[in-house]
C-alpha cells in the first residue's frame, strides 16, 4: 500500500473513533508500514506528557504505543482541557497558551488552523501513513468554521474519511444518515465509508438494512465491530468510566478468588488522569467502583481521591456532596481506618490550603484543605510537566511515572518522605531551585493516608503489589499477589483492538480508500 492518511469520524462522542484509530494504527504497523496518530484538536482531561515534556491526549499517547512509534506533540498539536463548563486552558504544542471561554476560543480558532496543518503535513513527510481522529460528530454544523479535527480540517489536508457510529445506543441507522445529509457537499464527498460499532448479538439481525443506507447514501458499511469485553486500557473520556469496574482485559475470565481490596474512587466533577486506576483495576485482588456521593462510600479499604483540572472548585464540590465529612469520618490515627490516596489534584486536596494568587486555575485566592498531609500548594503560571522516576523509600521499589500540574507543592516538617526521586532528580521536570524535588510523595504511616504529584505509578508492577499488599494489611486481609505485567496487558490489549478491527472491517477496502485518497 501506498503512503497515505485516513480520518476517522464519529457520529457522536465515545462512538469509538480512538477505539478505531487504535486498532488501525497497530494492524496497519504489523504490516510493516510506518504509523502515526494524530488528532488537531482534542477535548480530554486524561493527558499524557511526551519525552520532551510536551503535553498531549491520552489517547494519542496510546496510539502511538500501539503503532510501535514514540507519541510526540505533532500528533496532537491542540489540547483543550477544561477548566469549567464553558472554559478551557488551550495547550498548543505541548505547552499552554490561553485559557478561553467557549466563544472567545472559537474567535481564536484561525490562529491555530496552520498550527494544525503545519503538524499533519510534518507528520505526513515522516511516515508512511498518518490515521486521523475526529472529535466528538462529524455534523456539528455550528463549528464547521475553521474546523480543526473533523471533515473541515480532512477538507484542507484532502484526506479521506469514514465514519463510524455506535450501535449499543440504538439509532446508529438515523445517525450515520443523518450525519452525511447534515454535511455541506464538499464534506459529504469525503465520506468514503461506514463502520457499526459495539455490536452485540447476531449479524442476521442487521437485515438489509445496511443495503438500505447504501443505495440512499452512496456510502457503502465496511465493518460491523463487534464490543470488545472488558476493561478499556487508556480510555480517553470520562463517559467510557463505568460507576462500577469489575473484571479484566480477557473478557470472562474469572478473578482469583480469596478476599479483596475494596477501592473507592472519588468521582470528581473534572476528573483527570482517571487512567491511574487501569492498573488497580485489573488486579484479580481489587474491587473498584467510582463514587459521586457521600452515601455510597461505605468503609472502603482505600480511598482515592484523583487527578481534578479544577482542584479548588472539586474541593469545594467535596464539602457540598458530604464527601469531604464522610472522608474525614473514616479517617483512623490508629490502623483501623481506610487508607486515602490522594494524586496530583487529589494530592492538593489532601494537604492543609491551596493558594491561588494569581487565579491560574482558580477565582478562589485561597482554600482550605482536608488537612491530612503536611503540605501545601500555590498555583503558579508555568506548568510542570514531564516524566519522573525514583523509589518507594521504604521497601526500594522502583516507582516510575509523569507529572502534569500547575501547583507547586511545599512539603512541612512533619512530613514523612514516602517517595523518593532518583539521585538525577526527575529527568525530563521543569521545576524551580528549592522545590524539594527529592519527593515524589508523602505519606501517614500511621493513618495510612498517602500523597504523590506522579500519575501512573501503579503501572509498576512491583510497587502496585506491595501497595494493594500493605493497604490489606491494614485491615487484617490476606490478599493473593497476582503475576500482572501491565506493560505486558497493555500490549496485549492492544494486540486484541488490532485482531478485532482486521477481522470485522474490510481491510482491503480501507487500503483502496486510503490509496485513492481525495481528488478533485
Amino acid at each position: 500500500m501506498s503512503a497515505g492518511a485516513l480520518m476517522v469520524c464519529g457520529t457522536s462522542s465515545d462512538a469509538g473513533k480512538s477505539f478505531l484509530v487504535t486498532g488501525l494504527c497497530r494492524a496497519f504497523a504489523r504490516r510493516g508500514l510506518k504509523v502515526a496518530p494524530f488528532k488537531g484538536q482534542n477535548m480530554a482531561l486524561n493527558a499524557m506528557v511526551t519525552s520532551r515534556g510536551e503535553e498531549i491526549g491520552r489517547a494519542q499517547w496510546a496510539q502511538a504505543v500501539a503503532a510501535g512509534v514514540e507519541a510526540e506533540v505533532a500528533m496532537n498539536p491542540v489540547l483543550l482541557k477544561p477548566t469549567g463548563d464553558s472554559a478551557s486552558q488551550v495547550v498548543v504544542m505541548g505547552r499552554p497558551w490561553r485559557t478561553l471561554r467557549a466563544r472567545d476560543y472559537q474567535a481564536a480558532k484561525p490562529e491555530l488552523v496552520g498550527v494544525v496543518m503545519d503538524a499533519f503535513c510534518d507528520l505526513c513527510e515522516r511516515f508512511d501513513l498518518v490515521i486521523c481522529e475526529g472529535a466528538g460528530s462529524a455534523a456539528e454544523i455550528n463549528l464547521f468554521d475553521n474546523d480543526l479535527v473533523n471533515l473541515g480540517f480532512a477538507d484542507r489536508a484532502k484526506v479521506p474519511a469514514i465514519l463510524v457510529g455506535d450501535v449499543d445506543r440504538g439509532g446508529v441507522f438515523a445517525h450515520l444518515y443523518g450525519t452525511v445529509e447534515l454535511l455541506p457537499d464538499e464534506m459529504r464527498s469525503l465520506v468514503k465509508g461506514f463502520v457499526l460499532n459495539k455490536f452485540r448479538g447476531d449479524r442476521s439481525l442487521l437485515g438489509d438494512a445496511t443495503a438500505v443506507l447504501e443505495r440512499r447514501t452512496k456510502i457503502a458499511t465496511i465493518g460491523v465491530v463487534p464490543t470488545l469485553p472488558g476493561v478499556p486500557i487508556d480510555a480517553e473520556d470520562s463517559m467510557s468510566v463505568p460507576h462500577f469496574v469489575q473484571g479484566d482485559l480477557h473478557g470472562g475470565e474469572s478473578r482469583e478468588r480469596g478476599e479483596s481490596v475494596e477501592i473507592a474512587v472519588i468521582r470528581l466533577p473534572r476528573i483527570s488522569n482517571f487512567t491511574d486506576m487501569d492498573a488497580l483495576v485489573l488486579e484479580g485482588s481489587t474491587r473498584v467502583r467510582y463514587v459521586e456521593h457521600a452515601g455510597d462510600l461505605g468503609r472502603p479499604d482505600l480511598i482515592v481521591v484523583p487527578g481534578t483540572k479544577s482542584t479548588v472548585a472539586d474541593l469545594s464540590w467535596l464539602r457540598e456532596t458530604g464527601l469531604r465529612s464522610a472522608i474525614l469520618e473514616l479517617v483512623g490515627r490508629d490502623r483501623s481506618g481506610s487508607c486515602i490516596l490522594g494524586i496530583c489534584g487529589g494530592y492538593q486536596m489532601l494537604g492543609s490550603r491551596i493558594d491561588d494568587p494569581l487565579a491560574v486555575e482558580s477565582h478562589d485566592a485561597a482554600a482550605d484543605g482536608l488537612g491530612l498531609l503536611d503540605v501545601t500548594t500555590v498555583f503558579e503560571p508555568e506548568k510542570t510537566t514531564g516524566y519522573a522516576s525514583g523509589h518507594e523509600v521504604r521497601s526500594g521499589h522502583e516507582v516510575s511515572g509523569y507529572e502534569i500540574r500547575h501547583g507547586r507543592l511545599r512539603v512541612g516538617p512533619s512530613a514523612t518522605p514516602w517517595l523518593a526521586a532518583d539521585s538525577s532528580g526527575a529527568c525530563s521536570l521543569k521545576r524551580r531551585a528549592g522545590s524539594q524535588t527529592a519527593l515524589l510523595g508523602i505519606y501517614d504511616p500511621i493513618a495510612g493516608i498517602y500523597g504523590t504529584s506522579v500519575h501512573g505509578l501503579f503501572e509498576c508492577d512491583a510497587f502496585r503489589k506491595s501497595f494493594l499488599q500493605e493497604v490489606a494489611g491494614r485491615r487484617g486481609k490476606k490478599i493473593a499477589v497476582s503475576n500482572i505485567s501491565f506493560a505486558g496487558e497493555r500490549e496485549a490489549y492492544l494486540d486484541r483492538i488490532a485482531d478485532v478491527c482486521e477481522k470485522s472491517l474490510d481491510m482491503a477496502a480501507i487500503e483502496e480508500i486510503i490509496e485513492a485518497g481525495v481528488h478533485r
